[in-house]
């Protein structure tokens, strides 16, 4: 007996025993249903009767010989799709229709019978045809199984079940509700929600203009364009922005193609670092694409349980965000197009890129004039001529500008005749002044209310304009029922949102969709900024003092939630919680001395662990996150806001020694000094210092204070540091040393100070394992050269890509590229994650990287690692050109090794129709077998992709050639379920019953 017809036996054995368990559920299920009918009695013994015959057909293959032909026909029985995979599909499908999806009733909850009557007639008639088979089976007839099982499957392929479908429905729902709950975890920012409240508020027909642009057409069609859309303030380029967008997600996004985006907000800078805004993008690529599942789903299991997420710089600028987005535009087809003010650092960043300007046509204003008779005075309504006279002086007014359409609009609301209309309009003002007139208007207008919408409108205005971020509307209503000395508040005493829209004269709106509470448009805020000590004279010190009577409430008193539950439920309840523990600390350093004894009150008292727990709460969610926070003391809090002037009143008043006040770790080893310096806190350092904070202290994720400070590039601190007796070596923490921090970061004058006290330009550290590595990885060229010219060793050994050349390789750099070969670095050097800087290159599409190294006598054909070689990791990622220049330069497009064995099934399982072609016209083997699928057409039918399959069918590939993960290529197409693909290889002559791998196919 051979061991792969042992392995057999044994796997229809198994089938058979899983699915024994499974039917011994379900008629347990059944039996405990609530419901006499027929369908629920046939269904109870129909089910037993087959389960007893399967419990003798598992005795009968245990005690017989697995040589015998019985066996290879009964093990038909047990193929992907066949009648025991049908079987268990009708149970499960019992199982979660009776059990809620699967999990099982709380005790005392009846289970309901809930079928159609089609749906139970499905299971009964699968249940028949396999009682069939099994008797035969047990008849001991191979003949009559074979072709009983071969009727069978026949059957099936013909009629869709109804059991597959419910099956299916069931599991899409589950996949549906986790794939919510990982895009979820995978960014919190709703842009969907403000694209959605800004395109409601488009006067229908306006922006057609934009889209009918030469400028746009150009870059639908052109691959990897860029269009850069400037405007004065106020020109629409939001609206206008919404407009494109909102044309594409109709015309453009498919399956295979995606659209995102991100509206970028000064207020927001918290939620709009690079990693917050490339994670936003991804979560709108894979919304409503169930097949991306799996892929978030690794992401997560690799980072949720210890509190990570994917890495990138926290506090990287929006240039970095452009310059990420670039690299993926090198190697992608992406297009990209923004908008944004005539700003000369801008528009240096899109180079070359074409340009479209944004200004309010004259035809936009006047349907936007229109579209807002219905909410003006009764004596423009009744007049036809009035209106056009309003259209008409108002288009005339805007200058380019469509947000002074909008204010001169509002500034008719409360014109009750047509003199006072038309003498209204003929003050209209024009050109850079314009803005500034029509908000002066507008606060006259709220200064001549009634007094009490006057102070409203005043409180209103002030929280919006300084505010750290956006508030929702649940948040300022419950911030403007603050009560000076209540320890609660008063539900009779919280407004509507509607009531602080109605006092503003139309400088705040609502965004539906995301409740957030705003001004009209940016140059709204700055105008309010700008004259504050005219109208907003104590917002600051009334905004602090409502956080901290808000956060002294009784219900605060109990201190920090014990569960991640517990948390979210105080959050619920507490709405203005968050904004009030987070930013306090900024509001009261504007009026330090004002609030200072108050202060000190709440750190010092019993609500502090609560205000902790919610200012250092994770912005990502993980089991257990909420109770992660640091357990901390009010010197942290002081030190991380720089509250000098509160600080020396707290140590005035502490009831241990002030050198152990001030050295003093919170829960992951940070004292207050770290808390300073990472967020530059020049002063507050200082006077930690003095009063004996040990400079060199170690903990925390930094290791020590020079190392956070050198990480933020804060030169100050630094300095300061160092002149303290800050040891510049020291190891520890995220980086290993401070030279390592900063030229990660690219700080080039911190990095001069740390090299100038004595930094090893050569130590070895955690993250990137050196300086230089850490610099060539993310691209500092001024950094690289500082260090080289240091002594740093250019051919040093560091983690993940082993070296700095290929490390800068992998990123695209060619600067920095150039820089390590000019000073010696070797081409052709071993280790790292790909095995060479050429493979590194090739994988990432960058195609002067690549011939900058084969220049530099780069080795073709070198072994590397993942991908084997050059050539398979530029076909795996679909480069052509960089396939192209590695063909001319020598490339073997036959040799085997890495992940996918050669790089036409690497190309294949991508789906790069055009590298395969060069491929196979450079005299690639199509039917060479290796690597994980085996060959190039079943990767290809496992991937899914219908040209590539054709285009290896076409080049004479076997359609039934053996070997890999899933035998063959008609198997892998039907286990991922491309129905196309399967009829494609069907009718290229595939085998339908294949022997070989039937073991051992996954599950």
């Amino acid at each position: 007996m051979s061991a792969f017809t042992l392995i057999v036996a044994r796997s229809v054995t198994a089938s058979i025993i899983a699915i024994l368990q499974l039917s011994a559920k379900v008629l347990s299920y059944l039996n405990d249903v609530k419901d006499a009918s027929k369908d629920r009695v046939a269904c109870a013994v129909e089910a037993s009767n087959l389960h007893n015959l399967l419990f003798n057909l598992r005795f009968r293959l245990e005690e017989g010989d697995p040589s015998r032909p019985w066996y290879i026909a009964v093990q038909a029985l047990a193929v992907k799709h066949g009648p025991l995979d049908q079987f268990k599909q009708a149970l499960e499908m019992l199982q979660a229709k009776m059990t809620d999806g699967g999990r099982l009733k709380k005790a005392g909850e009846a289970l309901m019978w809930k079928f159609k009557k089609e749906e139970i007639a499905e299971v009964l008639a699968r249940m028949e045809r396999l009682k069939t088979l099994v008797e035969i089976a047990l008849q001991m007839d191979h003949f009559k199984l074979s072709k009983a099982i071969k009727d069978d499957t026949s059957f099936v392929r013909a009629h869709v079940p109804i059991i597959q479908s419910g099956v299916d429905t069931i599991r899409q729902s589950q996949d549906s509700a986790k794939h919510r709950r990982l895009i979820e975890w995978l960014s919190t920012s709703d842009y969907p929600a403000q694209q959605s409240d800004i395109i409601k508020r488009r006067q229908e027909g306006t922006g057609q203009w934009f889209l009918d642009a030469p400028e746009l057409a150009y870059w639908l069609n052109e691959s990897n364009a860029t269009l850069l859309c400037l405007g004065i303030p106020g020109a629409g380029k939001t609206m206008i922005a919404a407009i494109a967008i909102d044309h594409l997600l109709n015309t453009v996004q498919n399956s295979s193609h995606g659209v995102a985006y991100v509206y970028c907000n000064y207020k927001a800078r918290e939620e709009q670092d690079v990693l917050s805004l490339l994670a936003a993008i991804l979560k709108q690529l894979v919304q409503g694409r169930l097949s991306m599942v799996d892929h978030i789903e690794r992401l997560y299991q690799k980072h949720a349980n210890r509190g990570t997420k994917p890495s990138l710089d926290e506090d990287a600028t929006r240039r970095q965000f452009l310059a990420k987005l670039r690299n993926l535009q090198a190697t992608q087809d992406i297009r990209l197009m923004a908008t944004s003010r005539f700003i000369p650092n801008v528009e240096d960043a899109f180079g070359e890129a074409p340009r479209l300007e944004v200004q309010a046509s004259r035809e936009d204003v006047k349907r936007f004039v229109a579209g807002q008779t219905y909410q003006l005075p009764a004596c423009i309504q009744r007049s036809i001529a009035l209106q056009e006279i309003v259209q008409k002086k108002i288009t005339d007014a805007v200058d380019g500008m469509f947000l002074l359409a909008r204010l001169h609009t509002d500034s008719l609301l409360d014109k009750r005749t047509a003199k006072d209309v038309k003498t209204t309009l003929d003050k209209l003002t024009k050109g850079a002044a314009a803005l500034d007139f029509a908000y002066r208007e507008a606060l006259q207008r709220i200064d001549g209310q009634l007094g009490g919408d006057r102070e409203l409108a005043g409180k209103v205005l002030s929280w919006i304009t300084l505010a750290e971020r956006p508030l929702t509307t649940a948040e300022i209503c419950c911030a403007l029922a603050v009560e000076p000395g209540e320890d609660e508040i008063d539900p009779e005493n919280v407004l509507t949102p509607g009531d602080l829209v109605s006092v503003c004269a139309g400088l705040v709106i609502i965004d539906e969709e995301s409740a957030v509470i705003r001004l009209v448009h940016y140059t709204t805020q700055e105008y309010l900024e700008r004259t504050g000590d005219v109208w907003n004279q104590g917002g600051q010190l009334n905004i602090t003092t409502t956080c901290l009577t808000y956060l002294c409430f009784d219900t605060f008193q109990s201190g920090s939630c014990s569960t991640d539950k517990e948390f979210e439920a105080r959050l619920q309840q507490n709405q203005f919680l968050d904004y009030a523990a987070k930013h306090l600390g900024s509001h009261a350093g504007r009026v330090e001395t004002e609030v200072t004894d108050r202060t000190c009150e709440l750190l010092q008292g019993k609500s502090f662990p609560c205000v902790a727990q919610a200012l250092w709460v994770p912005n990502y969610k993980y089991r257990g996150y909420s109770t992660a926070y640091r357990v901390s003391t009010a010197l942290h809090y002081t030190s991380q806001f720089g509250l000098s002037g509160i600080t020396k009143k707290i140590l005035a008043t502490v009831d241990v020694p002030i050198v152990e006040a001030v050295n003093a770790k919170d829960s992951r080893g940070n004292t207050p000094l770290t808390f300073a310096a990472k967020t530059g806190q020049y002063e507050m350092a200082n006077l930690l210092l003095d009063k004996g904070a040990e400079v060199n202290a170690q903990g925390g994720r930094y290791g020590n204070a020079l190392q956070a400070a050198s990480e933020r590039g804060y030169e100050q601190v630094v300095k300061t540091l160092l002149d303290a007796g800050a040891e510049v070596n020291a190891q520890g923490g995220r980086y290993g040393n401070a030279l390592q921090a900063a030229s990660e970061r690219g700080y080039e004058q911190v990095v001069k100070m740390l090299l100038d006290k004595g930094a090893e330009v050569n130590a070895q550290g955690r993250r990137y394992g050196n300086a230089l590595y850490a610099a060539s990885c993310r691209g500092h060229e001024q950094v690289v050269k500082m260090l080289l010219d240091k002594g740093a060793e250019v051919n040093a050994q560091g983690r993940g890509y082993g070296n700095a050349l290929q490390a800068a390789s992998a990123q695209g750099h060619e600067q920095v590229v150039k820089t390590l070969l000019d000073k010696g670095a070797e081409v052709n050097a071993q280790g790292g994650g790909y095995g060479n800087a050429l493979e590194a290159a090739s994988d990432g599409g960058h195609e002067q990287v690549v011939k900058m190294l084969l220049d530099k006598g780069a080795e073709v054909n070198a072994q590397g690692r993942g991908y084997g070689n050059a050539l398979q990791a530029a076909s795996y990622g679909g480069h052509e050109q960089v396939v192209k220049t590695l063909l001319d330069a020598g490339a073997e497009v036959n040799v085997q090794g890495g992940e996918y064995g050669n790089a036409l099934q690497a190309a294949s399982y991508g789906g790069h129709e055009q590298v395969v072609k060069t491929l196979l016209d450079a005299g690639a083997e199509v039917n060479a077998q290796g690597g994980e699928y085996g060959n190039a057409l079943q990767a290809a039918s496992y991937g899914g992709h219908e040209q590539v399959v054709k285009t290896l069918l076409d080049a004479g590939a076997d359609v039934n050639a053996q070997g890999g993960e899933y035998g063959n290529a008609l198997q892998a197409a039907s286990y991922r379920g491309h129905e196309q693909i399967v009829k494609m290889l069907l009718n290229s002559g595939a085998h339908q019953h294949q022997e070989n791998n039937l073991a051992s196919m996954p599950e």
